[in-house]
């Protein structure tokens, strides 16, 4: 396999460079949306208002040169409003297609859970397909594609909890948490300032895009890591096997494949963005709560004893051994 170049490791640095100039803190968000977006997975992102997830995704596309779209998900939703719909055109008395705002190259899924089982279901057949279908026409979706959504984990009375094997199809669940002291000092300051508008400059392009990911693709991961990959998994699965007696007691249901596949591909992109050539094991664990939190299902027990997902997570990290 011929030798990544790094070709682009700078323009990486500068697109974090930029975006704080904007967004305070929130790194770690911005790192797990590049590793979604050089590496084609989508993010489901959970926090409550007010994180700055909207500014952070916008910001982001504007950095990137990349169309954004942001759809507010209501009861009342439908479909048509999120791929597009025939409209009769009275002039030519004919049909035409009305794209809907899902024709975009990053798309913000606001608040996914707050509409219905048929909206969600058009919107992760965009994501899994890269394509719609409207009327009797299909349309390739223009790369690349990102969809981020949103859930509000505060309130639930009036939502549709996305069903586990949609959910499947988030390369990662990342919770975005609060910002510590300096930083949200660092917020206020600029937010009450109301001539503060800085305009973000481009900095990477769609093609520059396309040739990260062929970058990323050259980094190389070890067979050893890659069994290690599996035993991750299958520790989820068989937790009885690899002497997690504690954790057998609260998995219902361990990982999907497309769990291997997605640990396999964030690992590379973080060795890509510390400009390293191979995968080591901390990378491998650094991602696994963010591939893994959503796809792990716990019992009941589990929450009558107050255990978390990312705590079975963090103990099956300790206890798996590599190699």
């Amino acid at each position: 396999m011929q030798a990544t170049s790094f070709t682009y490791y700078t323009k990486i640095r500068e697109v974090f460079n930029e975006m704080s100039q904007v967004v305070v803190g929130q790194e770690r968000l911005l790192n797990r949306l590049l590793i979604g977006l050089f590496t084609g997975g989508h993010i489901l992102l959970e926090g409550v208002p007010g994180l700055a997830k909207t500014l952070t995704i916008n910001t982001l596309a504007k950095v990137l040169e990349l169309d954004f779209q942001r759809i507010q998900f209501t009861p009342d939703l439908l479909p048509a409003d999120l791929i597009g719909t025939m409209i009769f055109n009275q002039k030519t008395s004919e049909f035409e297609v009305k794209q809907g705002p899902i024709f975009a190259n990053l798309i913000l899924a606001d608040e996914v859970n707050r509409s219905p089982a048929k909206v969600q279901a058009a919107l992760l057949e965009a994501m899994q397909e890269k394509q719609v279908t409207i009327g009797e026409e299909t349309f390739v979706l223009d790369r690349p594609f990102l969809v981020l959504a949103t859930q509000n984990p505060v309130e639930q009375e009036g939502t549709y909890p996305l069903p586990e094997a949609q959910v499947d199809r988030f390369m990662m669940k990342v919770f975005v948490d609060y910002l510590n002291k300096e930083e949200e000092l660092e917020v206020m300051r600029r937010m009450s300032n109301m001539n503060f508008d800085y305009e973000v400059q481009p900095v990477l392009g769609k093609e520059d895009l396309a040739a990260i990911r062929n970058e990323i693709n050259g980094i190389t991961i070890s067979e050893t890591l890659e069994r290690y990959i599996i035993e991750l998994v299958f520790a989820t699965r068989r937790p009885m096997e690899y002497n997690l007696r504690d954790e057998a007691r609260y998995i219902q249901y361990g990982v999907s494949p497309r769990a291997s596949i997605n640990l396999n591909l964030a690992a590379k992109a973080l060795a890509y963005f510390d400009r390293r050539e191979y995968v080591l094991p901390e990378d491998i664990k650094e991602v696994a709560p963010d591939v893994f939190n959503h796809r792990i299902m716990l019992n009941y027990e589990a929450e009558a004893d107050g255990v978390s997902t990312l705590q079975v997570i963090e103990s099956i990290l300790r206890k798996v051994a590599i190699g």
